[in-house]
């Protein structure tokens, strides 16, 4: 960078009465002087100069000349790093680069409209340019990568890339900036006691910092403090260089009355012993200098009128060293090197580029990378065609690609089917004579084959593994082949597809047109959705742990109430288990039971999902129990109100599931131990089979009571004989569950192979039993609800099943269970219909009916999931769609169809394996109190102590609110809220370019504020909790959320810092209230907390001020435009923004009694001011800001709380 001071004044003028003698068609500005030797092309590509250029080896002489823009200074030259390309930046803010030695145009456009480019700088992703008060950085090929203004009054001179995300810049102010080119913010400022830094360098010791006052600066690579000065030149600087330990600069000197003149003599300065050496003497007047170290450290000297000299820098100069650069009379304004030392260029003032070289081949950079070149452009002209002519062929007609029907060109199913080739089944001989030592199987070698050979085509084995021959299918798509896919498209795993907006335009009606909630399943652990669900439909269980509340901090029966909560508000869209998740994982059983899964495993399909919704629900039927069991009735959360609805020592999951078990341990000296239990659960125990034997057919309920009044011999100790003896251990039941639950235990081949055979047993029989049967017309199913039809039974389809629809079905759809005292458990079958007689009735007998199924879907291409059947009952409809009847519903997720009764209970165990089953007796809920009685109470607004142990009353942000301050419904509440990230988000590029959100980042609220929107206090906070957290963050987000690292930390904050669930149960109590919120971008700050708040309740400022088809417009930029206030101008504050939506809102109110026209023309001439500040807020002084008349005069301070 160059220092204009003391140069010709006149050079910057180019008035028109100077080239009146031009030629017409030539440009005004071109100099006469110019045609001189050179042919101009008017194309404005690349000039030759007209003489042949001879160039010696390791002498530098011309090679190429370019005129850019004729008549147009060129102030800045650069030779990129990266590629073979030299750009040049001209007096009116236009940049070109040429490609190679040869300067052919490369790329050409306009950087800034009036100011000169006063510094390029090259990087690997674009190109920086400097201009007085402007950075800009842009691709190669001209497109803007960013736009970064400074402040008004910058002169900018030169820049410096310190490392690959840093970048100093500095100009005539009194500081240099740091910018971070990752975010484009500027990091801290450096002030400089000497103003005017032209000039910057760097090495690995220092900075060195060329003023215009003609001193050189070193400074300290860390904290860029001054360590040496160099006082070189009593006029100004024009340049320095660093080389190894030699400083070398040339500059002016001042000369008295006369001003500034050109100084003969370069300084040159020995930086190991911080001192002047001799000052070497040139024979041109120094403009340029720079070291050229090839075999010596040589200094090439290059004067303003063009003459180049070479010398070193400890030695004499010699006029046999000075070259001429053929400027045509012009003068040169800017001078670069290129890496590799084999290429100078020299900018004119006439426009003019000059490539001088060392070597005919001539290479910029030692190592550059392929330049992507712009291929030709291609018109495509498309032929005539003549309607007459009937061979002309159609597809010479251009048409669309449809994505629905299928093309002519499609390949047929059969040629796109892949076919692996599988490994060959082990042989059987070798099954049957193997031994197994630990888990290593030894067998002797039947010699049935060749040695280290396997037959190429295996047919019977590829016939075996059909089922995996399937075609990866997305859910929107041409291709629908369902025969080549097994698992049908409702039972697959469904994931959610992110765009730019997130889950804004995904259309969850497309998975689920019921008012039922599905759930989300991103979220770590969520492979349990399907349960919650199931107990969610049980409701019982659903009043349960709504009127549970306690004070333990992870209790997953309050998560549980609060999710409850949440389905029974939503109309169909879903819901997310991300606090209960979150509780679950806190767990230390949960943890010691292998439940929580490794990321890996849940996106790998490594965790065996069908033994774990097993271990689960065994799991959480004993926590819930536990739970509910520790408090006598639901209390309020501090403690106020009390229930009859449990009472100590037993619960309602007790009451519900629970079943009073005798086990009985006989020992074969005669002694016998008896023992009662509480179980919740049972598990399926299937018959020992030899792979020899034939299987026998068993009845679902024979297995089902051998696996409740279970017999086996087991090691146990016998306190009689005092040693472990062979025992036979029974287990009977007392009593009979209201709710049956089942693990299946289908975990291996054998199982499967079981269940299958008896599916095939029962469906044989139903073949046969229809076959003896005079076949019924079978009457037609309803389109909509019948209620009062006689067509629908109590499933609300068709009471005519036919034998086909029995096809893998094993488990009746009814069972009749009776404890006798001659019998003990008997368990049978029961037609669906029939309701028990007066003497089965009499005897305890009940009829038990299919209420859920948890079938394990196998699918190799996603790795699996796990889904739900449920028999939703009357109450639930009554509620959401005020009608009363039973359906049964399939629930994958967020996917929620209805489905026939008879696909409940069907399990092809090839890709749907049954886990768990629930019979419930029939009416049993008629016994349970099903009111809920909402146990979060006013109290919970009130003063509570703080978890942190340094914080202190001095620092309260908020005023709790007063007991006659209790909100009331339809009351105005602003609300703010600040996360930090546990998880990355999980993103991946596609070949198009474009990035595709595979899993969104997972955060986590840790801020949330609330102000009173009224009163004589109104823009006071009443909450302003920091939220502790357990799990570890991976990214504070602190110029986004104000959050720093210990703010969350208890040992460590001065926050107020509650729980989430503490500070949960404070929004709970207001939106159950009725208050209305007022924020900006609540969607997403209720989503994160895990909270459904009802549309009518929720006054979002970023729709208040929105046109349609339009962006939404940020917090800060509305503040700025309607009220005049200057906000997260560092970080953001969640108390300022809540106060600052208020005011927007009230703004709003002001605005629309004007009428919709009015207010329309406010947000035309709001898009219109932002598109022209390109939506960034301007900056001002900190007086005009935070401190405005209007930031003050609405709300009252509360800095002295």
């Amino acid at each position: 960078m160059m220092n204009f001071e003391g140069l010709d004044p006149g050079l910057g003028e180019y008035a028109p009465s100077l080239h009146g003698t031009l030629e017409p068609g030539l440009d005004s500005t071109l100099d006469p002087a110019l045609l001189q030797g050179v042919e101009l092309d008017h194309d404005a590509l690349a000039v030759p100069v007209s003489e042949s250029v001879h160039l010696l080896e390791g002498m530098y002489s011309e090679l190429h000349s370019v005129a850019a823009e004729v008549g147009i200074p060129v102030t800045a030259a650069h030779f990129d790093l990266q590629e073979e390309l030299l750009w040049m930046g001209n007096h009116r803010g236009h940049a070109s680069s040429f490609f190679g030695p040869t300067m052919g145009r490369y790329s050409s456009f306009q950087v800034h409209l009036t100011d000169d480019i006063r510094h390029i700088q090259s990087m690997e992703t674009g190109v920086l340019f400097l201009t007085k008060s402007n950075l800009k950085c842009l691709t190669r090929g001209g497109l803007i990568i960013f736009d970064y203004p400074m402040e008004e009054g910058t002169d900018m001179h030169s820049l410096l890339l310190t490392d690959n995300n840093t970048l100093l810049m500095g100009g005539l102010q009194n500081y240099v900036a740091e910018l971070d080119l990752n975010t484009v913010q500027e990091t801290q400022k450096f002030t400089v006691e000497v103003p005017g830094v032209a000039i910057m360098r760097q090495s690995n010791r220092f900075f060195f910092c060329g003023h215009t006052s003609g001193k050189v600066s070193l400074r300290d690579l860390r904290t860029f403090k001054t360590e040496h000065e160099f006082d070189a030149f009593s006029g100004s600087l024009s340049d320095f260089d660093v080389h190894g330990n030699l400083l070398a600069a040339c500059g002016f000197s001042s000369r008295g009355l006369n001003g500034l003149s050109c100084d003969r003599f370069l300084m040159v300065y020995d930086l190991r012993m911080m001192r002047a050496v001799t000052p070497l003497q040139v024979h041109v007047d120094p403009l340029f200098l720079r070291f050229i170290p090839t075999y010596t450290s040589r200094l090439a000297i290059i004067s303003q009128t063009g003459q180049c000299q070479f010398c070193e820098p400890t030695g004499l100069a010699s006029l046999a060293d000075i070259f001429h650069v053929n400027t045509v009379g012009q003068l040169l304004m800017s001078f670069d090197v290129s890496s590799s030392k084999q290429a100078l260029a020299f900018g004119d003032s006439g426009g003019c580029v000059h490539l001088w070289s060392s070597a005919p081949e001539v290479s910029f950079n030692d190592y550059s990378r392929e330049t992507e070149l712009a291929l030709p452009c291609l018109v495509d002209s498309l032929p005539h065609l003549d309607w007459n002519n009937e061979l002309v062929p159609l597809s010479l007609l251009p048409m669309p690609l449809t994505n629905t029907e299928p093309l002519l060109s499609d390949w047929p199913s059969n040629l796109v089917t892949p076919s692996p080739r599988r490994a060959p089944p082990v042989d059987p001989e070798i099954l049957r004579t193997m031994k197994t030592v630990g888990f290593i199987g030894y067998a002797p070698n039947p010699r049935t084959r060749p040695r280290n050979q396997v037959p190429y085509k295996i047919k019977e084995v590829e016939l075996e593994y059909d089922s995996y021959n399937q075609v990866p299918e997305s859910p929107i798509g041409r291709d629908e082949e369902p025969h080549l896919y097994m698992v049908p498209k409702k039972y697959r795993k469904v994931t959610i597809k992110y765009s730019k907006l997130g889950l804004e335009d995904f259309d969850f009606k497309h998975y689920n047109r019921t008012l039922f909630a599905g759930l989300e399943p991103h979220i770590p652990n969520a492979y349990c959705n399907c349960m919650i669900q199931v107990l969610y439909f049980l409701e019982p269980i659903r009043c349960l742990v709504q009127n549970h509340l306690c004070q333990k901090e992870f209790c997953l029966a309050c998560e549980l109430g609060f999710l409850f909560h949440m389905l029974d508000l939503s109309r169909g869209d879903p819901c997310q288990a991300s606090n209960f998740l979150r509780a679950f994982r806190t767990i230390p059983e949960a943890s010691a039971l292998g439940l929580i899964l490794a990321d890996s495993d849940e996106q790998t399909g490594k965790a065996r999902l069908g033994r774990l919704i097993q271990s689960w629900n065994r799991f959480i039927l004993t926590q819930l129990h536990q739970e509910t069991q520790e408090q006598e009735g639901p209390q309020a959360y501090r403690g106020t109100s009390s229930s009859s609805l449990g009472s100590s020592g037993e619960s309602v999951i007790g009451r519900l599931f629970g079943c009073e078990v005798e086990n009985s341990s006989l020992c074969r000296c005669g002694k016998e131990t008896v023992r009662s239990s509480l179980t919740l659960l049972f598990t399926m125990h299937y018959p020992e089979q030899s792979s020899v034997d034939k299987v026998q057919e068993y009845d679902f309920t024979e297995i089902l009571k051998k696996s409740i009044c279970l017999e086996q011999s087991t090691q146990a100790w016998c306190e009689n004989c005092e040693k472990y003896q062979p025992t036979v251990q029974t287990r009977n039941i007392r009593c009979l569950p209201d709710v049956l639950v089942i693990n299946c235990e289908v975990n291996s081949v054998k199982e499967a192979e079981f269940w299958k055979a008896q599916a095939e047993f029962a469906f044989n029989k139903a073949l046969k039993k229809e076959a003896a049967e005079p076949p019924k017309p079978k009457e037609p199913l309803p389109t909509e609800w019948c209620i009062d039809s006689d067509v629908l039974n109590v499933e609300g389809l068709t009471s005519d099943t036919c034998a086909e629809d029995l096809r893998h079905v094993w488990i009746p759809l009814s069972m009749k269970m009776c404890i006798s005292k001659a019998h003990g458990l008997e368990v049978c079958s029961w037609p669906e219909g029939e309701e028990l007689s007066a003497e089965d009735e009499a005897e305890g007998a009940a009829v038990y009916d299919l209420v859920v199924t948890v079938p394990h879907i196998l699918d190799a291409r996603t790795g699996g999931n796990l889904v739900a059947h449920i028999k939703v009952g009357e109450t639930y409809h009554q509620r959401k769609e005020g009608v009363t009847h039973q359906q049964w519903y399939l629930f994958n997720d967020f996917l929620i169809e209805t489905i026939d009764k008879t696909e409940a209970a069907q399990f092809d165990v090839s890709w749907k394996v049954p886990a768990i089953i629930y019979y419930a007796k029939r009416n049993y809920h008629s016994k349970y109190d099903l009111r809920i009685k909402n146990p979060i109470e006013a109290s919970v607004l009130l003063t509570e102590a703080s978890l942190a142990r340094k914080q202190r009353k001095s620092h309260a942000t908020f005023i709790p609110l007063m007991v006659s301050e209790m909100p009331q419904a339809g009351d105005l509440v602003g609300l703010d809220a600040e996360f930090v990230t546990l998880n990355q988000e999980e993103a991946e590029l596609r070949s198009d370019g474009t990035k595709s959100t595979i899993k969104p980042s997972q955060m986590s609220v840790a801020r949330i504020t609330c102000v009173r929107g009224q009163g004589p206090n109104e823009g006071v906070p009443f909450i302003d909790d920091y939220i502790s957290t357990q799990e570890q963050v991976v990214d504070y987000l602190t110029q986004y959320s104000g959050i720093k690292p210990g703010d969350l930390d208890a040992k460590i904050s001065s926050k107020h810092l509650t729980t989430l669930k503490s500070t949960y149960l404070k929004l709970r109590f207001l939106i159950d209230t009725g208050v209305r919120f007022v924020g900006h971008g609540l969607q997403k700050d209720f989503r994160v907390i895990n909270l459904l708040v009802l549309k009518d309740q929720v006054i979002d400022t970023v729709y208040l001020f929105h046109m349609p088809r339009k962006r939404m417009i940020s917090l800060r930029f509305l503040a700025w435009y309607f009220l005049d206030l200057n906000i997260q101008s560092e970080t953001h504050d969640s108390i300022e923004d809540a106060r600052t939506a208020l005011q927007l809102y009230r703004k709003y109110l002001e605005l629309s009694r004007g009428g919709q026209d009015e207010f329309r023309k406010v947000l035309k001439g709001l898009y219109e001011k932002g598109r022209k500040l390109d939506w960034k807020v301007p900056d001002v002084d900190s007086a005009d800001g935070q401190g405005s008349p209007k930031g003050t005069a609405v709300f009252p301070s509360v800095l002295g709380l």
